[in-house]
């Protein structure tokens, strides 16, 4: 297979980049700081996007599509969100190319200047609630449950796959409600939703909590958000819901007749979940030999080779196979039977084994004889032996072994990594020693906690949800507090 995987001890930031690309799931682009997400791992994005769509449809939601180019001005209107997003905004500024006079190339042409400039959108709340001021007049109107699939760009200097990319994938949810409680109970279920998902389907841990204020959304009363916590001891923000008041409905005139014939701005929310989760689902569950993937989300679950020496041995391992791959289908379940003659079968169990494919089936001329096949297990990298008519049942089984164990090994490590702290110079010891979550008290300030950022790097991940009222001491000030808040390091 080539070159061999850094390890995670060596240099972990190095093991993730070649992880990546070696896998087959992304590269870098010709466009600097964007990426092309390789067949591979869009089949991964794939599943991932059926799943979540699918939860959205449950919940009463419905997708849409609104433009990529948003008119300058709309930003204009909500001074809290552009200030969030000024810095990262790609801006469009001419609508033609032309010939160089000299001979050069393609030039801008300087005399299809726009009359209004236009950004590429970072986010679709400010073009989503013009249109919404069109759509709602009623309480007859309420709840507008929308959601989109769409592509985003915000101007990033320093890139890596996935995680930072001047140009990404996501899913962006825009509600618009009757009362300021069925706002908030929207956020809230949102990023419940998000918290299933990611247990259920992605085998990832998370806390459920709110962003300090410091730290949510440009523009939201209250960001909800789920944290992970990678294998190198940083905090992975895998998802957030916003409570966005009434901002962006008296910022776009949003106005709605009450059942008593008021007239009321509407409250609103915003969640959303990007191609970010792939570097999660990379970093929480891949080791040494190269991705695992919980099967829930793995584009074959199982993959079978043939080991054999002549064509009619191969023959006969197809016919077996075919049997194989058809009783399993039956069960849900996605194979790939891979009987090319042009690489051999140990090459294929290493690429397999670097595409993290969480079962995989050997079949040679000894099974025929025997009646059984070799089973590989890629989350413990265990093998055994089974009857051929065993498979239909134990394969599916074991597959939800496999994803059950990814989930419990990810949580023994994220509970092993959250340690209470009470002084700043341990707290500074263990982020550079053990790192992970550092449960402290804190004392509510912005101030505070940006003096905490610029000396250690480290930030409040959340405001846990079930975070229990305690009296303490700020860590690093010592001022009265009332419960403990989630520091780490993160991407």
């Amino acid at each position: 297979m080539g070159k061999r995987l850094t390890s995670r001890t060596e240099d972990y930031s190095k093991w993730y980049n070649e992880l990546v690309v070696m896998a087959d799931l992304a590269e870098n682009s010709g466009v600097r700081g964007c990426m092309v997400i390789k067949p591979y791992g869009y089949a991964i994005w794939e599943k991932m996007q059926a799943e979540l769509d699918k939860k959205f449809k449950e919940t009463g939601h419905v997708n849409a599509y609104f433009p990529l180019l948003i008119p300058k001005s709309y930003f204009s209107k909500e001074a809290s969100h552009v200030d969030g997003f000024a810095k990262e905004c790609a801006v469009v500024t001419h609508y033609r190319l032309k010939n160089d006079p000299d001979g050069k190339g393609i030039v801008v042409d300087e005399d299809a200047k726009l009359d209004e400039e236009l950004i590429v959108r970072p986010t679709s709340e400010t073009i989503i609630w013009d249109t919404y001021r069109k759509w709602i007049q009623s309480y007859r109107d309420l709840p507008l449950l929308v959601n989109q699939w769409a592509n985003v760009v915000r101007w990033e200097m320093r890139t890596r796959l996935f995680l930072r990319t001047a140009e990404f994938l996501w899913q962006e949810g825009h509600t618009a409600h009757a009362t300021k409680q069925e706002a908030l109970q929207e956020a809230e279920l949102m990023c419940n939703v998000y918290a299933d998902f990611a247990q259920d389907f992605m085998a990832i841990p998370v806390i459920k909590g709110v962003k300090s204020e410091s730290e949510r959304f440009a523009g939201a009363l209250e960001t909800y958000c789920i944290e992970a916590l990678m294998q190198d001891g940083k905090a992975l923000q895998a998802g957030t819901s916003h409570f966005l008041g009434q901002n962006f409905a008296k910022a776009f005139d949003v106005k709605f007749q009450s059942k008593e014939g008021a007239l009321e701005h509407v409250w609103a929310t915003s969640w959303g979940v990007s191609t970010r989760l792939m570097g999660a689902l990379v970093m929480t569950h891949s080791d040494d030999h190269g991705l695992v993937l919980p099967p829930n989300l793995a584009p074959w679950q199982v993959v079978i080779v043939p080991i054999h020496r002549t064509d009619e041995q191969l023959e006969q391992i197809n016919e077996k196979a075919e049997g194989i791959m058809k009783a399993l289908r039956a069960k849900g379940v996605t194979v790939k039977y891979d009987n090319r003659t042009s690489h051999k079968p140990g090459w294929k169990f290493n690429e397999y084994e670097l595409k993290g494919i969480p079962v995989r089936i050997a079949i040679g001329p000894k099974d025929l004889e025997k009646g059984t096949v070799e089973v590989a297990r890629r989350d413990i990298l265990e093998k055994q032996f089974m009857a051929m008519e065993e498979v239909e049942n134990a394969v599916p089984a074991l597959l939800n072994e496999i994803q059950e164990h990814l989930f419990n090994k990810a949580l023994a490590f994220r509970e092993d990594h959250i340690t209470e702290v009470d002084d700043f110079e341990t707290f500074k010891e263990l982020l550079e020693t053990k790192t992970g979550f550092l449960s402290c008290h804190w004392d509510g300030t912005a101030e505070t906690e940006d003096k905490i950022k610029d000396l250690t790097k480290a930030t409040i991940r959340c405001i846990p949800s079930d975070a229990k009222e305690e009296e303490g001491a700020c860590v690093l000030t010592g001022a009265p507090s009332k419960r403990r808040v989630l520091f780490a390091k993160a991407y």
